[in-house]
């Protein structure tokens, strides 16, 4: 078993990031699914195809769900989906660095997966004066 991925963002983002991280990574180590919110989303409307995401995703040791902006309709839509019943953890600011440490660390318990989720975010915004 292991923890699954669920991204929820802005229409367009979620799709993209994760196919750019397997293309990367060729084949990804945690079941992982993007669900995107459209700028006119009703919230309850997206509840229950939420929900289904993210249980499609959860391999038994729960689920992080990665969003981009907080505080926007799909990160109120996460903490909604988080508050369900199966185990969750969210991150914010999501970015490819992100995903791809998080996919690096596909082995480790959901309650250590947002330290690592935010390293991968800060870690990878890189000064490049040069």
């Amino acid at each position: 078993m292991a923890v699954g991925i669920l991204l929820i963002t802005h229409s367009g983002l979620g799709p993209a990031l994760v196919e750019v991280a397997t293309r990367l990574l060729r084949q990804l180590p945690l079941k992982t699914e993007a669900f995107e919110v459209p700028f006119d989303a009703d919230l309850d409307a997206l509840l229950p195809q939420a929900s289904a995401a993210l249980r499609r995703v959860d391999g038994g040791e729960g689920v992080l769900i990665l969003t981009d902006l907080f505080g926007a309709s799909p990160s109120n839509l996460a903490a909604r989906v988080a508050r369900l019943g199966t185990p969750t953890r969210r991150v914010s600011a999501l970015n490819l660095p992100m995903l791809l440490r998080v996919m690096n660390y596909a082995e480790m318990p959901l309650d250590e997966l947002p330290a690592v989720a935010a390293a991968g975010a800060r870690n990878g915004a890189i000064f490049d004066d040069g």
